[in-house]
Parts: structure tokens; C-alpha cells; sequence
């Protein structure tokens, strides 16, 4: 039998941590590790168009799975090319392992042909970033940076020379158990004990609730009931938290929307549950505040805190259930309930006035329709800008669907990549990439990768040929929309001459018909939905400080996004609030 070489050896270690594919594009460097995924039928090579959108598309697939992803880039320009997709994974705590093959070995330092130092570039978007400079390292280099990336929920980088991937792996080389999931961390008996002393002292408690709520809903829902609590929370926490909540008072940041704000600044105690959020402007500074969260250096980075608690928030949920005292009086509740649904009725508005005419189609018509006609376990990746606050006021969560997007770094042309990632994982699911043009022109070469593996994922194109949020962030700042607009082509006679499905829709009574047929469509599909410039939105609390490197426009031209299916909601919670 043939001995194996360190790139099989690599292989194979990603093979053993439950990696399916390798998103990259070959480069002369990458050779040996292509070869052996080519001889090993446990793994996929994925060729994309763009270093960036394998990255993007690893670091959606780590979200949908929760499980380690992989991508590759060849040396110098290739794997540089991978940055801002690793720094957005890394961001959203996406576990992915990056393999930036290198230079020959004999040539680092000399200022050889593409030579960049990828263990140096990438240290700053990833908990490990470390050079193979010698057969003898492997595996155990590599399964450390597994560990890490699993570990510590974020992204590890491997640079390999391509000479010493082709050499022979080291004989009897040692292979140890590797980690492929996380524990969990319940917090320290002190830290439960003071946060039950607090709750209980409390009259008005609000629970703000992140993406570390993922999988604690139900005792998010149980905490809420019997301690009174309305729940809001950050985009990221939407789709763990908004559906089947009673207590829902809506989201709060840039692109919030309800009675959040209210009830994190009207309380008496905040409790910020698995979030980072990072807009301090919208925290209250004058009540007292308690942050769980399962990485400690979050605690207290955003706001002054008066407890800081290290631990998971389903952990920490299930300690203080059972010893928290039952609160009888619910008035803080219901008035935040009743301004919540109060709030939703006074913007719903914006996209129910005669949206069956006008042209250009609003915005959050298409979002609210979209909506309605998704499958009820759909992913949608979303692209940064306007698209983010469609996506955040009218697409439901429901438990079953995802809902994925830059949220944390707040790149461009990132939904297109990570649907390739999420349809990836999941063929017969419905995925769905809310772009906008601006976003999807940029990558839009990766729209042949769906071709190429006939990847059924459904792009919705948001068209209103600027750039939109940019042109917001120009009128706050007093200046004139300038090199914002973008001359586009026909993006349906584009995915039509690229052999997918393609149609163009300008007028909103062909909307629902040209979703339905696209989704019927058994391969890739665009949508292109000719929408309105002049739909703005603002936040629903504004102070000078909030503005500052924001969209909000000083003549007040605004149509402020509608909420779609959540104003149902909140009138269903508004009548379980007893009358006096």
C-alpha cells in the first residue's frame, strides 16, 4: 500500500471531524490537497468562482449545521481572497477551518512569486492562525486547530506550504480523539445566587435576548411567565426568540422596531441574555443590568453592569427557574404589550396603502409577500443594507425556518454565498437569498456555481438600482447622494443566459404568481423585483448620538417598513392582557 502523503493525511482528519465539503477555488499550491479529496469519497471539493464566497458559504453551512465547515484558497492572492468571508464566520461564531496553502516552503521570506504571510494576515479573524513548516507537525497541528475552531466557536486557519503537503505524512504519526461539539457551562453558585436576589427585588424585570438563546426558547417562554417579563431582543435573537413568545415586545437596534426600547429603559432590571449587541446607544444606562453570556469576554463590554454572569443562557435559565419567585403583578407587562401593539399598528401602515399599484413595487410589499408564500422551514440568507431591515420587520421565524446574514460584520454580497452553503447542507430544503442588487453584482459570478452543481437556491433581487442604505448614511450626514446609483441589466435575461430560471417582475399584481412559479422551479432561480429608491426607514427611537454613521433621512421622506405577520401577533398577545 502506497504511504500517504500529509495532504491525505489532512484529508482524512477533516473527514474524521464530520467535514462534507472543501469550498475553494484550485490553485497550483492547493494541488496535492485537491488530488486527495478527489481520491476520497467521504469529501466534496466545491469549486466557486470566489475565494470570498467559499468562505461565506463554509461559515452559513456552520450555522445551519452547527458542525465544523471547511474552505481553501491557494497561495498569496487565493487564499487572501478568503478574508472577509472568515472574518464574517468568525463574527457569527461559525465553526470553520481555513486552509491557506503557501509558497514553497523554501521560499518564505525571500519575496517569492504571490508570497504573503497567511499565518500573520488571518490572526486577527480567527482563534488560531499557524504555519505547517514540516511534515512532523501533522496531525497534531491540524486537530488543534480543529479544537479551536469547534472550542471556541469561530474560525481556525492552516497554512500549508504546497511542497510539504505533497511530502509523506510521518510514520506512526499520533492521532487523538477530536473534539466536535461543545459542552455546556452552567455559571457559578455566587453569580446564580446574587441574579436571584436581584430578579426577586425587582419589581419590572425585561429580558433582551441574542443569538446565544439558540435552543433555550422554551425556557426563555417559562422564565418570562413567571417573573413577568416582556422578552425583546437583537436581530440575531429573532429567529430563536419572536415566534410563539406572548411576552414579545419587539426588536431594538438600528433596525428595531415595538416596544423594546420602552422596555429595556423602562424596567427595573435588565437582564441581557446570550447578546452583543453592540449598539450602547440604545442601553439604558440609569437601571441596573445583569449580562449571561457563555463567552466572557462579552460581559460588560456594551454597558456598565452590575452583575456579570459566565455561563450558558439555557444553563442559567434552568438554575434560576426553579428558585425565582413567582410575580403576581403583571402591569409592566401588559403596558409594554399594549405599547408594543400599539407601535406595529401605527407603522403597519406604510405598506398597506395601495401597495397592489404602486410602482415601483415598496419593498416590504415584497418582503411581507415573500413571506407569506416561503416554506415554513425555508432558510433565507440576507444581504446587508436595506435588505437587512425587510428582512428583520416582515420574515417570520417560526422554530423551523433560518435565518442567516452579516449581522455581526455587516458585509456586502454575502447572501448569495451563504445560500450556496445552506442549500449545500440540504438540497430539498427551500433557500432563499433576499439580495440586493448592489450586494449581488458584486459576487454575482458565483451565480454560475449554482448552475454548475444545479443548486436550486431561489435569489429574490431587491432592485432598485442604488445603493440605498449609503445614500441614507449621505443625507444624515447632510450631503448629496453621490456615486450611489448603479446601471443595471436585466437580471432575469442574465440568470436566463447563465441556464437558470429567470423573470423580471415590475408590478406588484405579478409578485406573488413570479415567487410561486420560481419556487416551483426545480433548479436555481432569480426573481428580479423592480423596488422603490425612496423606501427608508428609521429606527424607532432616534437621539443625535444614534445618528452618527446612519440612515436617517433630515427630510423626514420616510416610509418606516411596516412589520408584516408580527402586528398579528402582537394584537393575539394584546388580548390575553386582562381587563380590569
Amino acid at each position: 500500500m502506497a504511504k500517504q502523503n500529509v495532504a491525505e493525511q489532512f484529508v482524512d482528519i477533516l473527514v474524521r471531524a464530520g467535514v462534507k465539503r472543501l469550498y475553494g477555488v484550485v490553485g497550483d499550491s492547493l494541488n496535492p490537497v485537491v488530488d486527495a479529496v478527489r481520491r476520497n469519497a467521504a469529501i466534496d471539493w466545491i469549486h466557486v468562482r470566489h475565494e470570498e464566497t467559499a468562505a461565506f458559504a463554509a461559515g452559513a453551512e456552520a450555522q445551519v449545521t452547527g458542525k465544523l465547515a471547511a474552505c481553501a484558497g491557494s497561495c498569496g492572492p487565493g487564499n487572501l481572497h478568503l478574508i472577509n468571508g472568515l472574518y464574517d464566520a468568525h463574527r457569527s461564531m461559525a465553526p470553520v477551518l481555513a486552509l491557506a496553502s503557501h509558497i514553497p516552503s523554501s521560499e518564505i521570506g525571500l519575496g517569492y512569486f504571490q508570497e504573503t504571510h497567511p499565518d500573520r494576515l488571518f490572526s486577527e479573524c480567527s482563534h488560531y492562525s499557524e504555519l505547517i513548516s514540516s511534515p512532523k507537525q501533522m496531525p497534531r497541528l491540524l486537530q488543534t486547530a480543529i479544537q479551536h475552531a469547534v472550542g471556541r466557536s469561530g474560525v481556525s486557519v492552516v497554512s500549508l506550504p504546497g511542497d510539504i503537503a505533497a511530502e509523506p505524512a510521518p510514520e506512526k504519526a499520533a492521532e487523538t480523539a477530536i473534539v466536535t461539539s461543545r459542552p455546556t457551562v452552567r455559571p457559578g453558585d455566587a453569580e446564580i445566587d446574587r441574579l436571584v436576589e436581584m430578579i426577586d427585588e425587582a419589581d419590572k424585570v425585561t429580558l433582551f435576548c441574542g443569538s446565544g438563546t439558540a435552543g433555550a426558547h422554551a425556557e426563555v417562554m417559562e422564565f418570562a411567565g413567571k417573573i413577568k417579563s416582556p422578552v425583546g431582543h437583537a436581530l440575531r435573537g429573532k429567529e430563536w426568540i419572536q415566534y410563539d413568545n406572548p411576552y414579545d415586545v419587539g426588536m431594538s437596534g438600528l433596525l428595531g422596531y415595538g416596544a423594546a426600547y420602552e422596555a429595556t429603559h423602562e424596567c427595573d432590571l435588565l437582564i441581557l441574555l446570550g447578546t452583543d449587541f453592540p449598539y450602547n446607544a440604545f442601553l439604558p444606562n440609569d437601571v441596573k443590568i445583569a449580562q449571561v453570556d457563555v463567552r466572557p469576554e462579552n460581559l460588560g463590554r456594551r454597558s456598565k453592569l452590575d452583575l456579570a454572569v459566565w455561563g450558558d443562557a439555557k444553563e442559567t435559565l434552568r438554575c434560576l427557574i426553579p428558585r425565582v419567585k413567582p410575580k403576581q403583578n403583571r402591569r409592566f407587562l401588559d403596558k409594554m404589550l399594549k405599547k408594543h401593539a400599539d407601535a406595529l399598528e401605527g407603522v403597519v401602515k406604510a405598506y398597506t396603502r395601495k401597495v397592489d399599484r404602486h410602482v415601483p413595487i415598496h419593498p416590504e410589499y415584497v418582503a411581507a409577500v415573500l413571506d407569506e408564500v416561503a416554506d415554513d422551514d425555508a432558510v433565507f440568507t440576507i444581504d446587508t443594507g436595506m435588505c437587512n431591515v425587510w428582512g428583520a420587520r416582515y420574515i417570520s421565524p417560526n422554530g423551523r425556518r433560518r435565518i442567516i446574514g452579516s449581522f455581526s460584520h455587516g458585509s456586502m454580497a454575502n447572501a448569495l454565498p451563504m445560500a450556496i452553503g445552506a442549500q449545500f447542507t440540504d438540497r430539498g430544503r427551500q433557500v432563499i437569498s433576499m439580495s440586493g442588487d448592489g450586494g449581488f453584482s458584486m459576487l454575482m459570478g458565483d451565480f454560475l456555481t449554482l448552475v454548475q452543481y444545479n443548486l436550486p437556491v431561489k435569489v429574490v433581487l431587491f432592485n432598485n438600482s442604488s445603493l440605498s442604505m449609503v445614500e441614507l448614511e449621505m443625507m444624515v450626514a447632510g450631503l448629496p447622494a453621490y456615486g450611489t446609483e448603479n446601471k443595471n441589466p436585466d437580471f432575469a435575461a442574465v440568470a436566463r443566459a447563465c441556464g437558470a430560471h429567470g423573470v423580471r417582475v415590475e408590478k406588484p399584481k405579478q409578485l406573488a404568481g413570479a415567487l410561486k412559479d420560481a419556487f416551483r422551479h426545480k433548479g436555481p432561480a432569480l426573481v428580479d423585483v423592480v423596488t422603490d429608491p425612496n423606501a427608508l426607514s428609521i429606527p424607532p427611537k432616534i437621539s443625535a448620538e444614534m445618528v452618527t454613521g446612519f440612515a436617517l433621512s433630515a427630510s423626514k421622506i420616510v416610509l418606516e417598513g411596516g412589520v408584516g405577520r408580527m402586528v398579528q401577533m402582537a394584537r393575539s398577545n394584546l388580548r390575553n392582557v386582562p381587563r380590569p
